[in-house]
């Protein structure tokens, strides 16, 4: 793909500036893309064929004639590619409007189903650094008479395994636990979890939005009963993701939160968006085959990233599991500076002070505190993610950019 560069670029020990750049020191002519985490771009092939089924496979997937029959054979084709992709079976996957969707009908669904059977479990477990579509569902079930209970993590962001199993119990309905975190990239030891949780016959949801098509998932291997997914995350479009559900949705217990249709099993009705779902399909399949390439080579780049920016800033702090995270994932805190003020300082580059579920908010990100950063630390922090089409000397740039920014920040007392 245009704009790849192989591992052995010598461009490390040549910074060069990116293309576009007028020279040295000056800004470049077209930004560059350092919020990977936020989202990716969409694949042109899959770009084009959403354009194509579009134009020329417009029939309502429902409908019976031969034009909805063709539509609805596209959806589900990408059915079979997206369990394909994390080893499950075409009829457990519920294709939604994306993660948040996923997330809101895995926890809130899962309750109203133990509520109709009688259930008396009534406690949900999580994790403080969770993303807020799933810390708000948790929150709502509290208002509802049920006890959250937040297991705490460790200095790096992985859950304390030995904490999360004091806090599930007998009467735990569901834990509910990230695959990877989306502002520090920490990957969790999700089978271990699940195990615990299964012991004391809970179930075991898992927001894998960050995790699909960057790392290797596998339902079965976790042992996972319920898994959400964004397409926009791994080169698709936005608009569209999925929910995995153990077993198929006519024999998890869940029900619907929506009513209308008999769509998706009848789990999620609604007319299927099937130029958005089949670009859904094809991005995860491209993102499958691509991974070890693409893990490999990206992590390259985040690790090399790291390694000048610390030489060129004095007391820069990596924040997260620095030995198990996603492959692109860099959270980085700078010494007596404001973020937001760092980004302000960098229309050139396209980077986030925190996670895009936080910004606009004045409270520090809540992923730093729970992991132990003060306040202070927390707001002088800054993510990169580094994607597919990142090159070598965008990072030089990068780093060279970030670290006028910082000093000059620095030297003047924001």
């Amino acid at each position: 793909m245009p704009g790849l560069s192989p591992v052995s670029d010598p461009a490390l020990e040549r910074p060069e500036p990116p293309a576009g750049a007028k020279s040295a020191g000056q800004a470049p002519t077209r930004r560059i893309y350092l919020d990977y985490a936020a989202s990716t771009p969409c694949d042109p092939a899959v770009a084009d064929l959403m354009r194509r089924i579009a134009v020329h496979e417009f029939a309502n997937p429902s409908s019976s004639h031969t034009a909805g029959q063709r539509a609805a054979q596209y959806v589900e084709t990408a059915r079979e590619q997206v369990a394909a992709a994390i080893n499950a079976l075409p009829e457990e996957i519920v294709f939604t409007s994306g993660a948040t969707e996923s997330n809101n009908l895995a926890i809130l669904g899962v309750a109203a189903a133990a509520e109709k059977r009688g259930d008396s479990r009534r406690r949900i477990v999580t994790l403080g650094i969770e993303h807020p579509s799933v810390l708000g569902p948790c929150r709502h079930l509290s208002k509802r008479g049920y006890h959250l209970a937040i297991a705490p993590v460790h200095s790096d962001g992985t859950v304390d395994l030995a904490a999360l199993e004091a806090t599930i119990g007998d009467d735990t309905l569901l834990l509910s636990i990230q695959t990877a975190n989306n502002e520090i990239g920490t990957i969790q030891p999700l089978a271990a979890a699940a195990r615990l949780a299964h012991d004391h016959g809970a179930l075991v949801h898992s927001d894998a939005t960050q995790a699909l098509g960057k790392i290797p998932f596998d339902v079965e291997i976790l042992g996972l009963d319920f898994a959400s997914f964004s397409a926009h995350k791994c080169y698709g479009p936005k608009g569209v993701g999925g929910l995995w559900v153990c077993g198929g949705p006519t024999r998890a217990p869940i029900v619907p939160l929506l009513f209308g249709g008999g769509h998706e099993h009848s789990l999620r009705p609604g007319t299927s968006n099937t130029p958005a779902i089949t670009g859904f399909g094809e991005a995860v399949r491209l993102a499958s085959e691509r991974l070890p390439e693409d893990a490999r080579r990206i992590a390259t780049l985040r690790n090399d990233f790291e390694t000048l920016i610390q030489d060129r800033i004095k007391h820069t702090t990596l924040n997260g599991a620095l030995d198990n995270r996603l492959p692109g994932f860099s959270s980085l805190t700078f010494k007596d500076i404001d973020a937001d003020a760092l980004v302000a300082r960098l229309p050139d580059l396209h980077i986030s002070a925190a996670s895009a579920c936080h910004s606009g908010t004045p409270e520090p990100s809540p992923v730093l505190r729970a992991i132990g950063r003060s306040k202070e630390q927390a707001h002088a922090s800054l993510r990169i993610a580094v994607g597919r089409s990142t090159t070598r000397a965008e990072l030089h740039y990068a780093s060279r950019r970030i670290a006028e920014a910082v000093c000059r920040l620095q030297e003047l007392g924001a």
